[in-house]
């Protein structure tokens, strides 16, 4: 019997479900480093947009 598109959805959905919920993905979740707004530019990004900037307002004007 072939499975339609619908199926083969749930099964997917129910798989990821099923994974997510596993103690070795919760495990690995836990030992991740969490994600965090960094609030300080690195001074070399800061100095090629200060670059970028000047040359813009230069092409201003």
């Amino acid at each position: 019997m072939t499975r339609t598109a619908s199926e083969k959805q749930q099964d997917l959905a129910s798989t990821i479900k099923r994974q997510a919920g596993a103690q070795a993905t919760r495990r690995l979740l836990r030992s991740m480093p969490t994600f965090k707004v960094v609030t300080e530019m690195p001074r070399h990004l800061q100095d090629l947009l200060d670059e970028l900037n000047e040359v813009e307002r230069k092409a201003e004007t």
